[in-house]
C-alpha cells in the first residue's frame, strides 16, 4: 500500500467528537443553471442544472425542517434551514462543491452540506441530470457518468457569477465531496480520467459485482447500456469520455463510500495531487470497497482511508423516519446513520479545516 493511513473505527460511539464552536444558522437557497451536457441525460430533454446551496445565515434566520417524502409522512429526516435567509456578514469563505449518488439528490446529502455550511462553508449541491430521485431516470443520465462532474463545474461558475452569493465565496478555497457515484464523481473533477470500456470489462469480467447489477433506483442492465452505446448521439458524447474533467484550483476531496471506480484509470489515480480522504463501510455490499475505495485510496498517493466497521452504503443517505424504515430497503439496511454521520461530519470539518483554512 502506498502513502495509505488505513484507519478503522470500531465502535462508533467511542469515537464521536463534540460538534464544532461554531453554530450559525444555515440558509438554503436554489438556482437554476444552463448545463449544455443536461438535455441528452434529462428525460425530458432540458438543458437545466438544479443548484442547492448551503450557507451561514444571519443570526437572526429562522430554520425549517427539511424532509423528503409526503410532509405528514416523510422518508427522511434532512434537517433544517432558513429558505433564502440573508447571508452572514464576514470575509470570503471556503467552497464545497457535492455530489449525490446513483439515483439520490442534492437534498439527500444535505445532512453533510448542512453541517458543513453551519461550520462556515458554502456547499454548492446539484441534482445530476438524468440520475437523480426527484426526476425519471435515464439510461444515459447513468451511462454518462462523466458529465457529472462537468455538472459542478457548472454550478461552481453559476454560483461565482450569482450576485447574492458570489460575493461571498473564496474560489480559493475549493474543496470537492461525494457519497457513492458521487464519490466517484468528485474523483473525476479532481483529476481522475474516466475510461468507459474498463467497467464494462470489469463487468463482463465480474458480472456478479454489484457495481455490474441492476441498481434499485434504476433497474437497467448491462445490455442496456450497451444498447444505448450504439445510439449516434451517445456514441459521439463518449468521445469526450476520457478528456480532462478537472476542475481547477481544487485543494480537497472528501469521499463517501466511492462507487464507479473501476472505470477509472489507474494511473491517473496514481497521478492525483491533491490531498484526498476516503471514508467507507466495511459492510458496503453496494459499493464493495475491496473493488471501489480500498482501491482508489492504495492508488492515490498519501490518500487517507477511514473504514467503519459494520457500516452499510444506505447509512450515509440522510436519517430514514420510522416510515422509511417501514417502507424503503435502502433504511433498512442502514443501522448506524447517526453515529456514522457524526464521525463523517467530523472528519470532513478537520480535513476541510486543514486543506482550506477554517471558515471566518
Amino acid at each position: 500500500m502506498r502513502d495509505m493511513l488505513i484507519k478503522t473505527a470500531g465502535c462508533l460511539l467511542m469515537l464521536a467528537v463534540a460538534a464544532a464552536a461554531y453554530a450559525a444558522p444555515v440558509g438554503e437557497l436554489h438556482r437554476v443553471a444552463f448545463d449544455p451536457t443536461a438535455s441528452l441525460r434529462d428525460a425530458q430533454h432540458r438543458t437545466e442544472l438544479r443548484i442547492t446551496v448551503w450557507y451561514p445565515a444571519t443570526d437572526d434566520a429562522v430554520e425549517r425542517p427539511i424532509v423528503i417524502g409526503p410532509p405528514q409522512k416523510p422518508l427522511f429526516n434532512v434537517g433544517s434551514a432558513a429558505p433564502d435567509a440573508p447571508f452572514a456578514a464576514g470575509a470570503r469563505r471556503p467552497v464545497i462543491l457535492l455530489s449525490h449518488g446513483f439515483g439520490g439528490s442534492a437534498r439527500v446529502m444535505g445532512w453533510f452540506g448542512i453541517a458543513l455550511a453551519r461550520d462556515g462553508d458554502i456547499v454548492v449541491a446539484v441534482d445530476h441530470p438524468g440520475n437523480n430521485g426527484v426526476d425519471p431516470m435515464t439510461v444515459p443520465g447513468a451511462l454518462l457518468s462523466w458529465e457529472r462532474a462537468e455538472d459542478l463545474r457548472v454550478a461552481l461558475d453559476a454560483i461565482a457569477r450569482d450576485p447574492v452569493v458570489g460575493r461571498h465565496v473564496d474560489l480559493s478555497r475549493l474543496g470537492l465531496a461525494g457519497f457513492s457515484a458521487g464519490g466517484y464523481t468528485s474523483l473525476v473533477a479532481a483529476g481522475a480520467r474516466v475510461q468507459p470500456t474498463r467497467l464494462l470489462q470489469f463487468c463482463h469480467a465480474h458480472p456478479d459485482d454489484p457495481t455490474c447489477l441492476p441498481q434499485p433506483e434504476f433497474a437497467a442492465t448491462l445490455q442496456d447500456y450497451e444498447r444505448a452505446i450504439e445510439r449516434p448521439e451517445i456514441r459521439a458524447a463518449f468521445a469526450d469520455a476520457g478528456s480532462d474533467h478537472a476542475i481547477a484550483h481544487v485543494r480537497a476531496v472528501f469521499v463517501m463510500a466511492p462507487a464507479l471506480v473501476p472505470s477509472l484509470q489507474p494511473a491517473s489515480l496514481e497521478a492525483l495531487r491533491v490531498p484526498v480522504e476516503i471514508v467507507l463501510g466495511n459492510a458496503d455490499t453496494i459499493a464493495p470497497p475491496a473493488t471501489n475505495g480500498v482501491v482508489a485510496a492504495k492508488l492515490i498517493p498519501h490518500a487517507v482511508l477511514t473504514r467503519f466497521d459494520g457500516v452499510t452504503h444506505d447509512d450515509f443517505l440522510s436519517p430514514c423516519t420510522d416510515a422509511g424504515r417501514a417502507t424503503l430497503p435502502v433504511c433498512q439496511q442502514s443501522a448506524h446513520q447517526d453515529d456514522v454521520h457524526r464521525l463523517t461530519i467530523d472528519a470532513a470539518r478537520a480535513f476541510f479545516e486543514e486543506q482550506l483554512g477554517a471558515a471566518q
